[in-house]
């Protein structure tokens, strides 16, 4: 078998009191587009830190290439490409001068080929001889991108590096991905984005330092069934109504409408049965119409249901 590009066992990390990682495990495979997704607060970035061995864990071992990034730093290193959220471009010196300062960092020779076909890759050939500080905000990110990837890593780790991007940027800035996991590169990313979720080959959702669930997200999804989307000409759809209705297991709401987790009910039957209550509450329906779950569902299911559970456990 393969050594896994990253693995955590059980690793925990605290911080004074905050538990950012408790005894989270999980195994990321080579060539894989895998994503750390979560609100703020979730444990992505310490686990990002933890797999760069920029800060030891507590308890549990990681493993980054079947190496121990705290010990063996200098050859995880070699093999790693880091971009944080707030990637250090150098404002006052060129395109080219900036991938060729991180060349030179990582002890790179004749890397104008690679820089060069880096350039092509991510269209920033015709500004080559521009300042750092006079990019956009997308062309900023593809540099760092660049500046990552000079020294031909083996596993590339992102840290929410499409906050604050524009969305065509953002789309362009995942196209360039999905180019460099077809050549082989792994890559983790940490996002709080569901839509750049779904991109991934699998994902980790974390909650509160804890793994909620691990798995590819278009089975994330079906875990859920078909919802239905409510939308009521009111300015909020009546939640508590709608919860009560014999069949519907859970209600959340999602922009102006709400999505019904139905049980043992079909969508034609959970319909009716909402329509039913509505027009006896006297509460007009605008629209329903079945839905696949989102990662959104998911991740808000399984919240709920991770909180329920800390709610029945005895108080120690």
């Amino acid at each position: 078998m393969s050594i896994p590009a990253m693995r955590f066992t059980r690793v925990t990390k605290r911080y004074g009191q905050l538990r950012a990682l408790d005894a989270v495990s999980f195994d990321v495979a080579a060539g894989e587009m895998f994503g750390l997704i979560g609100p703020d607060g979730a444990g992505k970035t310490t686990s990002i830190r933890l797999a760069c061995g920029l800060i030891a864990s507590d308890e549990g071992e990681v493993r980054l290439l079947g190496r121990d990034p705290r010990r063996e730093r200098r050859a995880v290193t070699a093999d790693v490409g880091y971009l944080s959220q707030r990637f250090s471009l150098y404002g006052d010196l060129t395109i080219d001068e900036n991938i060729a300062f991180f060349a030179q960092i990582h002890g790179v020779g004749g890397y104008a080929a690679t820089r060069d076909r880096l350039l092509e890759i991510t269209q920033l050939t015709a500004f080559r001889s521009r300042r750092a500080d006079r990019l956009s905000g997308g062309m900023k990110q593809k540099l760092a991108l660049a500046c990552t990837l000079v020294h031909a890593p083996r596993v590339l780790l992102l840290d929410e590096p499409t906050t604050g991007v524009d969305p065509v940027s953002r789309r362009e800035f995942w196209k360039l991905l999905s180019e460099f996991v077809a050549g082989g590169l792994t890559i983790i990313m940490a996002t709080p984005y569901l839509d750049e979720a779904e991109r991934c080959g699998r994902v980790a959702l974390l909650h509160d330092g804890r793994l909620l669930a691990i798995d590819q997200p278009g089975t994330l999804q079906r875990s859920l069934g078909v919802l239905l989307e409510v939308s009521v000409d009111a300015p909020r759809a009546p939640l508590e109504l709608l919860a009560a209705i014999p069949g519907v297991v859970d209600v959340q709401t999602f922009g102006d409408s709400a999505h019904l987790r139905l049980g043992a009910l079909t969508p034609a039957q959970g319909s009716r049965a909402v329509e039913t209550a509505l027009s006896a509450a006297g509460v007009r329906l605008r629209g329903i119409r079945p839905v696949a779950a989102s990662l959104e569902d998911v991740f808000i299911d399984l919240i709920g249901a991770t909180n329920a559970a800390r709610g029945s456990e005895p108080v120690k």
